[in-house]
């Protein structure tokens, strides 16, 4: 049973100290996994709580922890609740780190999503998790297969139902991309300030298979988002775009990683963040090139734009490249606001939040234009430009 293999790696594992590489800038002193409660079926009627997206959707689940609700879902597409002994299952996300092997060992509300060979979905699917219970933890899980030729978009939002809410969140996303498929997947985390948020998301990608995935941070207090992409068939692309702000005491760690297995594959992560206040966002990117992956192109980058003298950004990109016909490149960088920019703008008369809003969207803006879906487009930067205070 998976369930109790995962479980005995779990209890093995130590929680991550910053003596490990991976967790050298995010420190989980005072954090015990083990210190929610899973409490399941009590929070009946949580209500809809604000979304960022305003969709026009195909498929729609909602998930807390009193379970999983599928409200609407798209005739001929498998679009339901993930069966435990599913085959693909922890092929990509299994047990061996803890937080991985803590979604192992718990999960009970997962979705199963499977887009027959060429079926095409002109609309988005949509998926809502919602955390409501104080002190409580919400376990989710995501399995998405794209089959041959499959072409379609799912969003995923993960919001609190209370602002101050004190809980923990685990969340493990495992992608298929089968021959010349296109998926794009929409992931925005907006939790309440007081959420630790673990989620760790990994795809494969197969021959002249496209992924195009975009990665909004909002909400959370602290935790670690992981991302890898393998690039395993000739001629598969991957681009991750991310735009993340971060304020207050609020502290995001994205770590990245593009895997070029194959020959003639592409990869493109472009990560973007305004930081506020005593805030802190880590960025690790790698990009590794395995001995057969000849023609490789790939390219990452991380800026921050400092709003406050206090916050601190940690861009860490990295190359390990074993082939030797690629092209690798990569950039990052810190910045504050140009004091020059500020004043031209608010001499034009614009109140300095106006002036901050609008160097913020400038700063955004080639990130945002990479994202195809004008809704999401359109709502991100709406949610950027709004952490700018009024005053």
């Amino acid at each position: 049973m998976s369930h109790a293999e995962a479980l005995a790696a779990y209890r093995a594992l130590p929680l991550p100290d910053t003596t490990a590489e991976h967790w050298r800038f995010t420190d989980l002193k005072g954090f015990d996994p083990d210190g929610f409660e899973q409490i399941q079926g009590t929070v009946p009627g949580t209500g809809q709580v604000g979304t960022m997206l305003d969709l026009d959707v195909a498929g729609l689940a909602t998930i807390s922890e009193a379970g999983i609700e599928i409200e609407r879902s798209p005739e001929g597409i498998t679009f339901a609740p993930l069966p435990e002994d599913h085959e693909r299952l922890y092929s990509l996300v299994g047990w061996d780190e803890k937080f991985a092997a803590h979604n192992a060992a718990v999960w009970q509300h997962g979705l199963l999503v499977v887009v027959p060979a060429g079926v095409e979905l002109d609309k988005p699917l949509y998926v809502r998790v919602t955390n409501s219970v104080e002190d409580g933890s919400l376990f989710w899980r995501l399995l998405v297969v794209a089959e041959r030729g499959a072409r379609f978009t799912l969003v995923e939002e993960v919001v609190s139902a209370a602002p101050d809410l004190h809980s923990y969140t685990n969340t493990a996303q495992e992608f298929f991309l089968e021959q010349g498929s296109k998926f794009e997947y929409v992931s925005i985390q907006n939790l309440s300030r007081e959420t630790w948020h673990f989620a760790t998301h990994h795809a494969r990608v197969e021959r002249d298979a496209e992924l195009d995935w975009v990665a909004g941070g909002f909400g959370s207090k602290k935790g670690k988002v992981r991302i890898q992409n393998d690039l395993a068939g000739e001629g598969a692309t991957s681009r991750v775009t991310g735009a993340y702000f971060t304020d207050g005491d609020q502290h995001l760690d994205y770590d990245t990683f593009q895997e070029h297995i194959a020959p003639n594959t592409t990869s493109d992560f472009a990560f973007k963040g305004a930081l506020r206040d005593t805030s802190t966002a880590v960025w690790r990117g790698m990009i590794r090139v395995e001995k057969d992956a000849q023609k490789t192109n790939a390219y990452q980058e991380n800026r921050n734009l400092m709003l406050s003298p206090t916050t601190h950004a940690v861009p860490i990109p990295g190359l390990e490249i074993l082939a030797n016909d690629v092209r690798c490149t990569h950039g990052a960088t810190v910045s504050r606001v140009d004091r020059e920019e500020l004043f031209y703008a608010m001499a034009r008369g614009l109140s300095r939040g106006d002036a901050e809003r609008l160097i913020v969207r400038g700063f955004f803006q080639n990130i945002l234009d990479r994202i195809e879906f004008e809704a999401v487009r359109e709502s991100l930067a709406a949610a950027l430009e709004a952490r700018i205070p009024q005053a």
